[in-house]
């Protein structure tokens, strides 16, 4: 680990019992705040997590891209908050040991930082590693959400279910993370949530209520839902709302629910440069 050692600083040393280390890093795209609003839910959830690691944020970040953030009293400057990166380890409602990887994605040394957080979970015995993301998908937002794979192995990739076909996709930190990974035999997969497209921009609790599935079926790990079933049918009504009215909005979402009545799966074929696109206009969306 010498080669990285710089890149991040190691606070506490937990004895953990293979945990899973989930990462959900801030900067990529994001659709329906899935991977956000699954990470902060999960903050929630636990009790009392302990940062065991802290990444040099000046080696990773562009702060020019993503500025601190300088708070002001009648025009005194009483301090910056910078872009983090932090490792915490905690439970899960089982007890179960968990690592919970948050922050700026990084805008430099992706390998160097990739090899790092895969020699860190190797250095704390994790099992598995799983990233969260959601993308903007042709789906109904009246139907379940679905969640897809990426993974180190095809065999885990199954475990959930993966979108057919040779794909070539921009890729996050996630990506990167993943074949790190595999490089030293540590399996790890990314679970994607699939958000309506029409509606990428709002918050998805629904989204969060899949991925936990999704975190139960694959890593075996446990939290409690809270109140997201109510939250999420109060989104739904709220979009429903937004869609009502217009002729061609109702006419699609009516194609897509037979879609999805037809292949509730969400494993179906799709097209590359369609789903790039799709990629391309959330995130031109975001960035205005």
């Amino acid at each position: 680990m010498a080669a990285e050692e710089r890149l991040f600083e190691l606070l506490e040393q937990p004895d953990l019992d293979e945990p899973v280390l989930i990462v959900a890093l801030e900067g990529w795209i994001d659709a329906g705040m899935a991977a956000a609003g699954t990470m902060k839910h999960l903050a929630a959830a636990t009790s009392d997590p302990v940062v065991v690691a802290r990444f040099d944020t000046d080696l990773l970040v562009d702060h020019r891209a993503r500025r601190p953030i300088m708070h002001l009293d009648a025009g005194h400057n009483t301090g910056l908050t910078w872009p983090s990166i932090e490792l915490r380890a905690t439970t899960d409602t089982a007890g179960a040991d968990v690592l919970l990887l948050a922050g700026a994605e990084p805008d430099i040394r992706w390998k160097g930082f990739a090899r790092a957080v895969a020699d860190l979970a190797t250095a704390f015995g994790v099992r598995l590693v799983v990233d969260l993301g959601g993308y903007p998908a042709p789906a109904a937002h009246t139907r379940p959400i679905g969640v897809v794979a990426t993974a180190s192995t095809a065999e885990l990739a199954a475990q959930v279910g993966f979108l057919p076909g040779l794909i070539d996709v921009p890729a996050g930190i996630g990506a990167a993370i993943e074949r790190s990974c595999a490089d030293v035999g540590l399996p790890a997969t990314g679970l994607w949530a699939q958000i309506p497209h029409y509606a990428a921009t709002i918050a998805q609790p629904a989204a969060t209520l899949a991925l936990l599935e999704a975190l139960e079926r694959v890593a075996g790990v446990r939290f409690s839902a809270g109140d997201l079933e109510g939250s999420s049918g109060r989104t739904i009504d709220q979009i429903s709302a937004l869609v009502a009215g217009n002729p061609e909005h109702e006419a699609m979402v009516r194609e897509l629910e037979r879609a999805y009545d037809l292949d509730p799966s969400g494993t179906f074929a799709v097209d590359g440069e369609e789903l790039v696109a799709e990629v391309e206009e959330f995130l031109r969306d975001e960035g205005s």
